[in-house]
């Protein structure tokens, strides 16, 4: 690349609409020396050179060919966000035991076996489960009602309520190849989140579960309750090394829970979101991704100590 060329920040999507064209727009409008726009893939040779100074991919998590593209291009030294190793190794049950470790409060949480795997096996292959399973004692320890999930981040395609040992079983059997985990669910409303972008700028939300959009502002989130989320979510993505993220809490009874440490494809939606919400999001990646396309820093990944 020549001198004056300019600088390339590219974008790995999905179904998204309103962020990527309003991130492309705003990093073109600023005339910085950094353009943005979107990556174009179709078979990659091993030590193929990537034009991009920054990725931001927001799709390797659902296509595992981006996932090794990403990580050809971080070997590369491709600045790209998030850091795909850390990522491939993300899951809801490890990120809340290392939230957990780390003194954050967090929900009962029990990771259940396979009921399938595609992987060729024998009866031997499951000598060290313990079976029958105890289900009546996993729903004591983690109660009811309760919420079955799977356990990678991002992923929402299989979440059941659960009320009983009954509906578990039953609920266990339809989960097929996946990991799955057990959670009480709290009766509340007052769902936070927020977001973090270069992990320093930090945005907190009230999020309107039921309708599944955010609010202008809520009662329950004071000055003192938006510092506590602020601190969690950074302490998070430091420890994950994540440069986009977007941590979930609730208040319950007074206290701060985290419910979801890690959503490194946090969506970023303008019918979504309030429009000042939605323009400081695209601003505070734009400010971090045209920084290190200029001036990149090592990549950081999982901190965990």
């Amino acid at each position: 690349m020549s001198l004056d060329e300019p600088k390339k920040i590219g974008l790995i999507i999905g179904r998204e609409w309103s962020w990527p064209s309003a991130f492309i727009n705003e990093v073109n409008r600023r005339d910085q020396g950094v353009v943005a726009e979107f990556v174009k893939l179709g078979g990659t040779a091993l030590g193929k050179l990537y034009d991009y100074q920054v990725i931001i991919d927001r799709m390797s998590h659902e296509i595992p060919y981006y996932r090794t593209v990403m990580k050809h291009a971080a070997m590369q030294g491709v600045y790209t966000i998030n850091n795909p190793f850390t990522w491939s190794t993300d899951d809801k049950f490890i990120g809340l035991a290392a939230v957990q470790d780390a003194g954050l409060h967090t929900l009962p949480t029990t990771v259940l076996p396979n009921k399938r795997v595609e992987s060729h096996h024998v009866p031997e292959s499951f000598r060290n489960l313990d079976y029958p399973m105890d289900w009546k004692g996993i729903i004591d320890q983690v109660g009811v009602p309760a919420i079955l999930k799977d356990v990678h981040t991002g992923s929402r395609e299989f979440a059941r309520r659960v009320s009983n040992v009954d509906d578990l079983i039953r609920t266990y059997d339809e989960s097929d190849t996946r990991t799955v985990i057990l959670q009480p669910i709290i009766e509340t409303k007052e769902y936070i989140h927020c977001f973090v972008f270069g992990k320093e700028q930090a945005r907190v939300l009230a999020y309107n579960r039921d309708d599944d959009n955010y609010l202008e502002e809520a009662d329950f989130i004071d000055e003192q309750t938006e510092a506590a989320v602020i601190d969690a979510a950074l302490r998070i993505c430091r420890l994950y090394g994540y440069d986009m993220n977007m941590a979930e809490f609730i208040m319950h009874e007074g206290e701060l829970i985290v419910i979801n440490p890690s959503n490194p494809v946090p969506e970023i939606d303008i019918d979504q979101m309030p429009a000042e919400h939605f323009k400081w999001c695209v601003n505070a990646l734009a400010d971090f991704a045209i920084r290190m396309a200029h001036d990149p820093q090592p990549q950081t990944g999982w901190q965990y100590s």
